[in-house]
């Protein structure tokens, strides 16, 4: 049977060219550690370390090396960056379309005195400004927003949200986890404190490898979830001031930062554009095909506009989990059906409970596979 992989907007597949050799090598040919031996090849490997973290600083125009903080995920980047900073009686605002991996921390912290507040988004998943900067109070201390939404494809305009930050004296963390590598973020244009990122998606590169890119004055105020072992400072009980090593505890997953470094080499020569053009025309076509089938119902913007490439569809006169089967029994197309960790946002979409199938298209996906999907989602609900 045919396989046709819909799913990136769980992790990327094929991953980019370079990346499993890569890793391969490393632990079959070096397998050593960095700020814990002192021979050569222990100095070479912090070299490639030093040299992912410059990509980074790179591909998001963000300034130094130092703040880059390698962690094992976006979720975990978003739980240092709110759990680190917020204390009793501060007052964070997130969206209405936000991920678990943020929702959650922040509810979280409600036990010891954090105030949350949601600013809505519309139907469409578009941030309602209007409301959203009536939320602000004296006590806000961070904003947390996500970039693109992992259920619609929804994009929010970052840059518009980090004016009204600064303009309010706010940190301003961003959820890139559906759009680094495929759209381009500009860390100092967009009023950024910190930048939340992972590797397995956008980026191309492995699991179990993210970052966050801080700011120095959200950097210097926040403090460590995790405290440990960092390879410096050992003569302390207490973590060390410096960065990165504040905030990287134990020995940091060498092959998914090698991995990573080569998938950033591809990404920063074919460009983040080129990647999001060639997933939006997937993306519209499939929109398109599908536009006036009956008991289809597209979750999120029609058109090429304020989205990236995933596109959800709920199927208003079937089961959308036995479409999703039926999908990948009888055809061999992979997708995600369900809530996607992302109860919030199919409130706002107006797809809670029953949540959406989820299609999300990749670098190596073709007009080919669009009309593949198309024409097995028609099949189906003629035979329903």
């Amino acid at each position: 049977m045919k396989k046709v992989y819909l799913d990136n907007g769980s992790t990327s597949f094929p991953k980019a060219p370079g990346v499993g050799p890569a890793m391969s090598r490393f632990i079959e040919e070096v397998g050593c550690n960095v700020s814990r031996g002192g021979y050569e090849s222990a100095y070479d490997l912090a070299e490639k370390v030093y040299n992912t973290r410059s990509m980074l600083c790179r591909l998001f125009n963000f300034s130094d090396e130092r703040y880059v903080v390698f962690t094992p995920s976006v979720t975990y980047s978003l739980n240092f960056v709110i759990k680190g900073l917020l204390r009793a009686g501060d007052h964070v605002i997130i969206s209405s379309m936000e991920h678990n991996a943020s929702a959650r921390p922040c509810e979280d912290l409600k036990k010891i005195g954090v105030e949350v507040s949601y600013a809505p988004c519309d139907s469409e998943g578009m941030l309602d400004f209007e409301a959203f900067e009536g939320l602000f109070r004296p006590e806000t201390r961070l904003v947390v927003l996500v970039h693109a939404s992992n259920v619609s494809g929804t994009l929010l305009d970052a840059e518009r949200a980090g004016k009204i930050c600064r303009e309010k004296g706010v940190f301003f963390a961003l959820d890139a986890a559906q759009s680094a590598g495929t759209v381009d973020i500009d860390f100092e244009k967009f009023g950024l404190s910190a930048l939340c990122i992972t590797g397995h998606k956008g980026l191309l590169g492995p699991q179990g490898i993210g970052a966050m890119l801080l700011a120095p004055e959200l950097a210097e105020t926040m403090e460590p979830v995790i405290c440990g072992g960092t390879g410096s400072a050992s003569h302390l009980l207490t973590m060390p001031d410096f960065m990165p090593d504040k905030f990287e505890s134990g020995t940091l997953n060498l092959p998914g930062i090698i991995g990573l470094n080569a998938a950033l080499e591809y990404v920063c020569e074919r460009t983040p554009a080129a990647i999001l053009n060639h997933e939006l025309d997937l993306a519209c076509m499939f929109m398109d095909e599908l536009r006036d089938v009956k008991g289809v119902r597209i979750v999120g913007p029609a058109g090429r506009e304020n989205r990236v490439g995933t596109v959800s569809l709920d199927f208003t006169c079937s089961d959308n989990a036995d479409v999703a089967y039926r999908l990948d029994a009888e055809y061999g197309i992979m997708t995600r059906c369900g809530l996607h960790c992302a109860p919030l946002a199919h409130k706002s979409l107006g797809t809670y409970p029953q949540g959406t199938v989820r299609f999300a298209f990749g670098y190596r996906n073709t007009e080919d596979d669009v009309k593949y999907a198309a024409e097995a989602i028609k099949t189906i609900l003629d035979n329903n």
